[in-house]
């Protein structure tokens, strides 16, 4: 356990690491004073029979809403864990929020969705002198994110979005994302926050652009498949640029050779999260033909975390939490080049809570192989952008 001047004011945690559900989430809601709590946060290891889960959190919590979704991994107050059920729970007192379920994601009824969250965040009333934000948990396996954060941004206008795609550690069989007692897939949660808090969003990853350009020449954007690339089978011209045998691509190599889309200014990572069978990429995010990726190349991955996570508010204080949104790419690659635990102590150090993504949500944007989060500050004057 990390030691107590670690653990932050404004947000409540709760582990267990059993891995019979009802008994895992028993013992996480005993350490937790519902008396105060607004909302639970719930992010779901693998492995945890849902349908359990869901039970036990709707007979434990008394009534207060949870909400979250599967995970690819959660990070603890230990910083990353694979095994762990992870429970925030945010006060009453600094903390409101209205929820809604968006259902179904494929097929993404763009028009009437924006009109609802317009509707739904226009009865959600406005505590004078609060701030506003968005959290969106989505089902990683719907390939929906792009058109939904899109979506959510043009409705609610300067409230800011962030959030994640449910995970299964790296299964990429099935995710689920829970809402009203309940996990449900082909789904998102949208969650709008008010906070006395003072928050700020961030969003890095640790890659430059090479002068490696591919163009994706033959492509299934509805189901994020490339077939080819510069005019070859796309995994085996993929290898062939990377420099590695096809027969041995594997996660650690699409974690640690990204491909980039620019877009405006800013480079964005695509992420490849397999090659299924004919030579094609599956990818993570938006794909289509004609569309020109450039091959990533890291920076070092410590120093960078270090930096940016290196925030402050007023006063120049510390964030008190930051929740985070941790793409599963990215811990492979710290895996792979075994430098886990110094990335969990940093995370400890810096309060990081949050969960291993399918992807991540930020400015409008879906994104891959990139942290995202909110870090919460004391209340006080909000002088930064």
């Amino acid at each position: 356990m990390a030691p107590d001047r670690l653990l932050p004011r404004f947000v409540r945690i709760a582990v267990s690491y059993r891995t019979e559900a009802a008994g895992a989430v028993r013992e996480a809601l005993a350490v937790l004073d519902l008396s105060d709590t607004c909302f639970i946060l719930a992010f779901m290891p693998e492995g945890l029979v849902l349908d359990a889960v869901a039970q036990a959190l709707e007979e434990g919590a008394g009534g207060v809403p949870v909400f979250g979704c599967t995970t690819a991994g959660t990070i603890t107050q230990e910083g990353y864990e694979t095994g762990a059920l992870l429970l925030l729970a945010f006060p009453r007192e600094h903390f409101r929020c209205a929820s809604m379920l968006i259902s179904p994601l494929k097929p993404l009824l763009m028009k009437s969705i924006a009109a609802e969250v317009r509707s739904h965040a226009g009865r959600f009333r406005r505590t004078a002198g609060w701030n506003r934000l968005a959290l969106i948990f989505a089902d990683g396996l719907a390939k929906q994110e792009e058109m939904l954060v899109a979506t959510l941004e043009a409705a609610l206008g300067e409230v800011p979005v962030f959030g994640g795609s449910a995970g299964d550690n790296l299964a990429f069989k099935e995710t689920f994302v829970l809402h009203d007692g309940r996990f449900h897939s082909n789904a998102a949660v949208l969650l709008l926050v008010e906070t006395d808090l003072e928050f700020r969003g961030l969003g890095f990853d640790h890659f430059l652009p090479t002068d490696e350009q591919m163009v994706v020449t033959r492509a299934l954007p509805e189901e994020r498949l490339v077939f080819e690339i510069n005019g070859a089978p796309a995994a085996l011209e993929y290898a062939r640029i990377v420099g590695v045998p096809v027969e041995r691509l594997s996660p650690q190599v699409f974690a640690e050779n990204p491909m980039l889309v620019r877009q405006n200014m800013n480079y964005h990572v695509r992420a490849v999260h397999g090659a299924p069978s004919s030579h094609a990429l599956s990818f993570l995010g938006a794909i289509d033909d004609g569309l020109i990726l450039t091959l990533g190349r890291g920076k070092e991955i410590l120093e960078t975390l270090e930096h940016e996570l290196d925030v402050t508010g007023p006063q120049d204080a510390p964030p008190d939490f930051v929740l985070g949104f941790d793409c599963v790419l990215r811990k492979l690659e710290i895996e792979q080049k075994q430098l886990a635990p110094a990335v969990s102590e940093i995370f400890r150090r810096r309060r990081v809570l949050g969960f291993n993504t399918y992807g991540e949500q930020h400015c409008g944007v879906h994104v891959n192989q990139t942290f995202v989060g909110v870090a919460f500050f004391e209340p006080g004057r909000r002088d930064f952008a």
